[in-house]
């Protein structure tokens, strides 16, 4: 179990390495790479799975994200024994990983005025705050991920080749699907970074946001075992328990959605009395 561990942190810590890497590299000043744009953060995010997958697909799963580990084990794909120790491997990787972008990037923050912009360097923030929709969108988003993982499973490829074909599934979403959320799609990836934005002493950094912190980890679990769920029930006929928490899935995020549109419409009521 140790070996696994260890395996997923330094894969999770390689993807956060490259993966917080491009997005300092496009945020902070007087980076060369400033305003490479979001075609350069898709396609860098995607080769940072492939080669997390690669760092540790040899000795673990190589599941890097906390919603892939659990979402497969909902299925019955992966034993819960096995569950604590790839996540606490994730999140320790992930925390590690923003670490280092720090360090790589010191002289930078500093020249960065933007609070915000800095803390988009670790942690996912949505382009329109809304609760209910940034669930669905990190849902969404997860959703496709699992369905594409176990889809990309089912099918025969060159030895070697699948992490690259996980990396370009990875790309597709942050192209089709990452616009409302910036995608985390993984806890791991949300979570370690902005803990390590909360801790470390970067200059004038400002709130580490803990109060969207929740969306990018219910979303992604939500999503992911909707997706390894449905395709399960779809494409294996499945047994009808996997239908039910599909369906206990969903009424989960509608609950969220509705609970709270009906607290902003009494806010708003509120306001205008």
């Amino acid at each position: 179990m140790l070996a696994e561990f260890l395996a997923e942190m330094f894969g999770t810590m390689v993807l956060l390495i490259l993966g917080g890497g491009v997005i300092a590299g496009n945020l902070l000043k007087k980076s060369k790479a400033e305003g490479a744009g979001w075609i350069a953060i898709c396609v860098a995010w995607g080769l940072a799975v492939t080669m997390g997958v690669y760092v540790s697909g040899t000795v673990s799963d190589a599941h890097i994200n906390p919603a892939v580990t659990l979402s497969f084990a909902v299925i019955g794909e992966f034993p819960w024994s096995m569950v604590p120790a790839y996540i606490a491997g994730q999140l320790l990787g992930a925390f590690i990983g923003a670490c280092v972008v720090y360090l790589h990037y010191l002289p930078h923050w500093k020249e960065t005025k933007d609070k915000d912009l800095k803390l988009s360097v670790f942690a996912t923030d949505p382009a329109i705050p809304h609760s209910p929709s940034n669930v669905i969108s990190e849902a969404i988003g997860t959703a496709m991920l699992i369905f594409g993982l176990l889809a990309i499973g089912a099918n025969q490829f060159a030895e070697g080749l699948n992490p690259f074909i996980v990396g370009l599934l990875i790309t597709a979403i942050g192209f089709s699907l990452g616009g409302p959320t910036g995608y985390a799609i993984n806890p791991a990836r949300d979570f370690g970074p902005r803990l390590a934005h909360f801790l470390l002493p970067i200059h004038d950094k400002g709130s580490s946001n803990w109060s969207y912190s929740w969306v990018p980890i219910v979303g992604p679990v939500l999503g992911g075992v909707l997706g390894a769920v449905f395709y399960q029930f779809i494409f294996l006929e499945s047994s009808i328990i996997g239908a039910i928490v599909g369906i206990a899935s969903i009424g989960v995020l509608i609950v969220i959605s509705s609970l709270f549109s009906f607290s902003k419409k009494n806010e708003t009521d509120t306001l205008n009395q």
